[in-house]
C-alpha cells in the first residue's frame, strides 16, 4: 500500500510547482522530496511528474492521480473533523476563485457573517476575469458565470443569471433606439474582451450576434463604466447593473431579447466524494444567500 505521507508530498509538490518549495513547506530537503516522489512512481509503475531544472509539471497519468489524491486527502480531513465533532467547526484555509466584478459586489460584502461564524477558517479569495484552473491553482472551489462544459469538475447551481441589452439614456438620445437585432449593426457595441458572439434568446429562438465597437478591453468593469458613460450598447448581467436599471441610469433595449439562459452562476469543485466541510458550508451559505430569485432581481 502507498504511504499516505508520499501522497501528501506529491500533492504539495504539484500545488507549489517545485520540489524545493514543497520541501521548505514540509521541512524536508529537495533530495528527500525527490526520493519520496520516485518511490511513489516506482510503486505505481508510471511517471507522475515531468521534471526540469526550474519546475515540475504533471504527466497525463499524474493529472488523474492528483485529482484522486486531493479527494483522498480531503476525505481524511473530513473524517477527522467528523470523528472529533468539528464537522461544522471548520478551520484551516478556504481558497476560492471568482470573477472580479461579481466577487467584489456579491461575495466580498457577505464574507464577514460567514467568517464570524467560523473564526478558525481563513479565506483566500482570488478575483480574475479569466477561467482559473482550480486543480493547478489548488483552489477548493471556483465561482463561475458561464455555460459549464468541463465534466471533470462538479458543479452546483447557485442562482440563475439574467443578461439584458442596455444603454444609457444619453446614448439613446444621440443615436436612437434600436428596433431589432440587425439594427445593432448601426450602433456602437461594447463586446467582451474575448470577442465572443452574443447569444440571444428571443421570439424566434436563439440567435448569435457578433458585436463591433471601437473600445477593446480585457476588463468587464471597464465595459460596465463605458456603457454607463454613454459609449455604446452592452450585454450585461442584472447582478452587475440592477441598481442602474432601477434608477434609470441605464435602460433596457430590445427587451424581447436576453442572453442565453444556459449561463448560470455556479460553484465548481474537483470532486463530489468526501467534500470538505469548509467547502460544503461555504457553498450552502452562498446558495441560501442568493436563492432561486437572487436579491439583485427582487
Amino acid at each position: 500500500m502507498t504511504n499516505l505521507g508520499d501522497l501528501e508530498v506529491f500533492a504539495r509538490v504539484v500545488a507549489s510547482g517545485s520540489m524545493s518549495m514543497a520541501g521548505r513547506a514540509l521541512g524536508f530537503s529537495p533530495a528527500v522530496i525527490s526520493k519520496r516522489i520516485k518511490r511513489l512512481e516506482d510503486r505505481l509503475g508510471t511517471r507522475l511528474l515531468q521534471r526540469t531544472t526550474r519546475q515540475v509539471s504533471l504527466t497525463e497519468a499524474g493529472q488523474g492521480f492528483y485529482e484522486r489524491v486531493l479527494a483522498i486527502l480531503s476525505g481524511i480531513e473530513e473524517a477527522e473533523a467528523f470523528a472529533s465533532g468539528r464537522a461544522t467547526q471548520v478551520q484551516g484555509t478556504l481558497k476560492i476563485s471568482a470573477p472580479t466584478s461579481f466577487g467584489r459586489m456579491h461575495i466580498a460584502p457577505h464574507l464577514k457573517p460567514f467568517m464570524d461564524a467560523h473564526p478558525d477558517l481563513a479565506i483566500h479569495l482570488n478575483l480574475s476575469d479569466e477561467f482559473t484552473d482550480i486543480i493547478a491553482g489548488s483552489f477548493d472551489l471556483a465561482i463561475r458565470i458561464a455555460e459549464l462544459t468541463d465534466s471533470s469538475l462538479v458543479a452546483r447551481r447557485l442562482a440563475p443569471v439574467r443578461r439584458v441589452l442596455c444603454a444609457s439614456p444619453s446614448y439613446i438620445t444621440a443615436h436612437g433606439m434600436p428596433q431589432d437585432v440587425e439594427d445593432l449593426r448601426n450602433h456602437s457595441c461594447l463586446p467582451a474582451h474575448n470577442h465572443e458572439a452574443w447569444r440571444l434568446e428571443g421570439p424566434a429562438g436563439t440567435l448569435a450576434f457578433r458585436p463591433e465597437g471601437m473600445l477593446v478591453t480585457n476588463s468587464s468593469e471597464v465595459i460596465r463604466e463605458a456603457v454607463i458613460a454613454g459609449q455604446g450598447i452592452a450585454l450585461r448581467s442584472t447582478w452587475d447593473i440592477g441598481p442602474e436599471l432601477k434608477s434609470g441610469v441605464l435602460v433596457q433595449i430590445l427587451p424581447a431579447y436576453e442572453g442565453s439562459r444556459n449561463v448560470t452562476l455556479s460553484a465548481v469543485y474537483p470532486s463530489r466524494q468526501f467534500l470538505p466541510a469548509k467547502v460544503r458550508l461555504f457553498i450552502d451559505y452562498l446558495a441560501d444567500l442568493y436563492g432561486p430569485v437572487p436579491y439583485w432581481e427582487r
